[in-house]
């Protein structure tokens, strides 16, 4: 397979790399029309587009993995096509149906069968299912016309150093997202938002940023595209907060740390109690878990250390392994997660 395509599986960068088919649909005089078949990586748009102007667009991102069994497993598709329906409602654009959503993911990943990464590549098969308003108008409305597109390209980890712990800037003088504003749903303002702090972050030597919430600065918000969580005490800690995006993983870690017989808590996390933590990280579909060794406070210059050795910590090592085993086919899918594609 790897011969036939010319893929070093396992180097592949968190990035774009063709794929043969790509699966779409439009939503037009108020029903959703046949999905259709495309090999184009085009679109063809109107300029006055409402989603070009106004940011009627939302998008959905998850993985399929090569299984030791030479089965190809879905994960949780269910609740990123929940999360997509949100994310419509939250801009007022239509939802896509549950129906329609798992037909599409499901084509596009048996149209591109040969890309998915061998198992144990550490690669996958990340999905991206894309809305967005294609009507178009120069007054400030919702689109008469929206387009789905669901297309999938291999990816290696998120972050270049895999799982190993990363440097985080912590800012205070940049906001992701208002309290009341679109930051609970997955819509590209939200990170378009978040590209100013996150450049400041890698000058300086970090993967990434911690925003904190925009209302007080008082507390932990997301953890730049991710969920923020901590460990003290045998508790897996993750912020309450309205701005936040309810990370699939985040949800799942949290079932799973209970499961291995940790205490879970979805809480405000004052700033304060960074430095009490022994582990923390950074976790959603892209990175899966990313340890964090050290936090910087972009203001104060103060760190806080949380690997001393280069290593991730415990907990987060044993939650990452589980979670792994469950996409993968390791270990039995005791909660009913994962889908196979035939």
């Amino acid at each position: 397979m790897s011969e036939t395509l010319n893929l070093d599986w396992g180097k592949l960068p968190f990035g774009y790399i063709k794929t043969d088919y790509n699966v779409r649909c439009y939503y037009r005089s108020g029903k959703w029309g046949e999905l259709e078949i495309s090999s184009s990586e085009r679109i063809d748009l109107h300029m006055a587009s409402i989603s070009l102007h106004y940011g009627q667009q939302a998008f959905e991102g998850m993985k399929a993995f090569m299984g030791k069994d030479g089965k190809i497993r879905l994960f949780r598709w269910e609740e990123n096509c929940k999360r997509m329906q949100s994310s419509a409602d939250g801009i007022l654009m239509p939802q896509v149906p549950e129906e329609l959503f798992h037909e599409a993911i499901l084509k596009a990943i048996k149209l591109n069968k040969k890309y998915v990464p061998p198992y144990a590549s550490g690669a996958s098969l990340y999905l991206r299912p894309l809305l967005f308003g294609s009507g178009y108008g120069v007054g400030v409305k919702p689109a008469d016309e929206y387009m789905f597109i669901v297309f999938v390209t291999p990816v290696g980890p998120y972050f270049k150093e895999g799982f190993k712990p990363v440097n985080m800037l912590l800012v205070h003088n940049f906001d992701r997202a208002a309290p009341l504003g679109t930051g609970n749903i997955k819509v590209g303002g939200n990170y378009a938002a978040g590209l100013k702090a996150m450049k400041v972050a890698k000058e300086l030597g970090c993967a990434n940023v911690i925003f904190l919430d925009s209302k007080e600065k008082k507390y932990i918000d997301e953890c730049g595209p991710a969920n923020f969580f901590g460990i003290k005490n045998n508790t897996y800690i993750t912020p309450e907060s309205p701005s936040i995006l309810p990370s699939i993983t985040n949800k799942s870690l949290e079932i799973i740390a209970k499961h291995l017989g940790y205490k879970v808590e979805r809480r405000k996390v004052p700033l304060e109690e960074l430095e009490t933590f022994e582990e923390v990280g950074a976790c959603g579909t892209a990175a899966v878990i990313s340890p964090i060794g050290k936090i910087i406070d972009y203001e104060t210059k103060k760190e806080f250390v949380y690997s001393k050795d280069g290593n991730p910590g415990k907990i987060s090592t044993e939650l990452y392994n589980a979670l792994i085993a469950v996409q993968t086919g390791d270990k039995p899918d005791e909660f009913g997660w994962v889908e196979f594609v035939d």
